[in-house]
């Protein structure tokens, strides 16, 4: 076995990659995913001792936000910079271990204690990976709550990288870590703290979005171009905000106009995004469709975060990463320093050298439905469901992916009746967005909330609407949830989603691989999580509840 992983949703046979992963890394990113990973594990033992002591652990959280950001499915394949986040991480470790000095207890995990050069350390990331776990039920919760939380890094950096912190996040971050290395916690023990991870992504995703809203505005409902224009472009993708921000500062007057591509596509939602003539649309559709796009652009690509697959040649010299994304050989624009603005001359360079995008279709789509302008429409929703407009609600969010069988929802799309509603968030829209789908009494039947992180406002929607209507629990609402899931941001949503109490969500197109058959068991019992089935059948029972 050459690796181990089964952190996303396509991971080979649904039980694990062991050769190469399906999403492109080799053997060896996986081996220093999994490194930094363990050492990021020992950093939060160390910041959680702190914290019991007093002590200040913003710089460690915010580490290991950053760290196991890099290590999602898709957002880092460059090996140098994940042996650069071990160094660092390396360092960080040890200063913490000695401000506590005799403060330490005597049973210390080995996550906190190895030590060895950085060749024994990249020979020992074998030894300290997914299956270095014995027992199949501890494993599946242990691998649950790591999952869980580097969802929650990514959106918590996000929250960080505009000025949005929060030390009891980072508080609840390192003590939920630092718990997976405890020998100690027993099934039962873990699977209480699945749902405080589920908490915790709540709160994390709440703070992102007063951070996005508070720095661009609340979204609003908007038509977005999908159509392109005659000038060169910049195709950015990926979640942050204030990338696209500094890449519009600096292209005004340049003659290149910006698209969003994916999960940027909500951008066009903000406000203060709506003053850049030349932020023109959103080009193409959901990532996995990118080595084709990409190639058709013509223009340069701009990767904020996840997800980036294997760069094909026919565009190599015109795609950049920043953040914490990296591919090998693709130039990386450099982070903040003294929170100055990033510099993307080059890529604005680039693209003044490229043609124009090639058409890939004409159009417009509306989106712009986050929880403040629903709360405009909650009147209206609340009516329509007490006078049976509105039979049902549907929330289909998540994410989406290559395999064949996402065909379903599209199918589960059409084939709800025309008094349902769909609530969206994330690249699952992609499957339904562009489909005449049609309104109720004025409201469009797809509502996109926005990016993944946004899900959010689709609990606050629902909460709300729970309250209007005057039902006592959210489980009684006419709402049903039909969720796709690829990487570990879906992971952390539905994590939230159970601790809101949640039950009945149909999760695909398969259950999580690293969910033990005792695990899926647990979960059944308790929240009535099924997969997705055929979308003639769950549309039915969906209509049924």
């Amino acid at each position: 076995m050459n690796m181990f992983c089964f952190q996303c949703q396509e991971t080979a046979r649904n039980e694990g990659c062991t050769v190469r992963g399906v999403c492109g890394k080799g053997p060896a990113t996986a081996a220093l995913q999994d490194l930094l990973t363990f050492v990021v594990k020992g950093i939060a033992f160390y910041a959680d001792l702190g914290a019991q002591h007093g002590a200040s652990i913003n710089e460690a959280g915010l580490f290991c936000l950053q760290a196991l950001f890099a290590t999602i499915t898709n957002a880092n394949f460059d090996d140098r910079r994940f042996e650069e986040l071990i160094e660092r991480g390396l360092e960080l470790r040890d200063q913490l271990a000695d401000r506590l000095s005799g403060e330490l207890p005597s049973r210390i995990p080995p996550a906190a204690s190895w030590h060895g050069t950085p060749a024994e350390y990249l020979e020992h990331a074998a030894r300290v990976g997914v299956l270095s776990t014995e027992d199949e039920d501890v494993r599946s919760l242990r691998e649950t709550i790591v999952y869980g939380l580097r969802g929650i890094a990514a959106y918590g950096d996000h929250a960080a990288v505009l000025g949005r912190e929060d030390a009891t996040i980072y508080r609840d971050l390192v003590r939920l870590l630092a718990a997976t290395t405890d020998d100690e916690k027993t099934v039962d023990d873990l699977v209480a703290l699945v749902l405080e991870t589920g908490e915790l992504a709540y709160r994390t995703m709440a703070l992102l979005d007063a951070a996005n809203t508070g720095a661009y505005g609340n979204p609003q409902i908007s038509t977005v171009n999908i159509g392109v224009g005659s000038k060169p472009g910049i195709l950015i993708s990926g979640h942050d905000l204030r990338d696209l921000e500094e890449l519009l500062q600096q292209t005004e007057g340049s003659g290149v106009d910006v698209y969003t591509h994916c999960e940027m596509l909500p951008a066009h939602y903000y406000p203060a995004f709506k003053k850049y003539r030349h932020f023109v649309g959103n080009y193409g559709n959901s990532w996995w469709k990118q080595d084709k796009e990409f190639e058709s652009f013509n223009g340069a690509i701009l990767m904020t975060t996840n997800c980036i697959t294997p760069v094909r040649d026919v565009y190599r010299d015109r795609i950049f990463t920043t953040g914490m994304a990296g591919y090998p050989g693709v130039p990386h624009i450099a982070d903040r320093t003294n929170d100055s603005a990033k510099d993307f001359g080059t890529v604005i360079e680039r693209a003044s050298r490229c043609a124009s995008p090639t058409e890939l279709e004409t159009g417009s789509i509306v989106g712009g439905f986050a929880h403040a302008q629903a709360a405009a429409l909650s009147d209206a929703m609340a009516d329509a469901v007490r006078n049976g407009a509105i039979r049902r609600l549907v929330v289909m969010s998540g994410c989406d992916g290559r395999q064949r069988g996402r065909s379903y929802f599209s199918e589960v799309a059409e084939q709800l009746p025309d008094d349902t509603l769909i609530l969206t968030s994330g690249c699952a829209k992609y499957r339904y967005n562009k489909l005449n789908l049609g309104e109720i009494n004025g409201i469009p039947r797809v509502l996109d909330a926005g990016q993944c992180n946004d899900s959010y406002s689709l609990a606050v929607i629902a909460l709300r609407l729970k309250d209007d209507l005057g039902i006592e629990n959210i489980n009684d609402l006419p709402l049903s949830f039909d969720l796709a899931w690829y990487e570990q941001k879906a992971v952390c949503v539905l994590l939230a989603l159970l601790w809101l109490g949640v039950r009945n969500i149909r999760l695909g197109p398969t259950l999580p691989a690293f969910l033990s058959p005792a695990v899926v068991k647990v979960i059944t019992r308790q929240f009535n999580l099924m997969p997705t089935a055929d979308a003639g059948s769950d549309v039915a029972a969906m209509l049924a509840e």
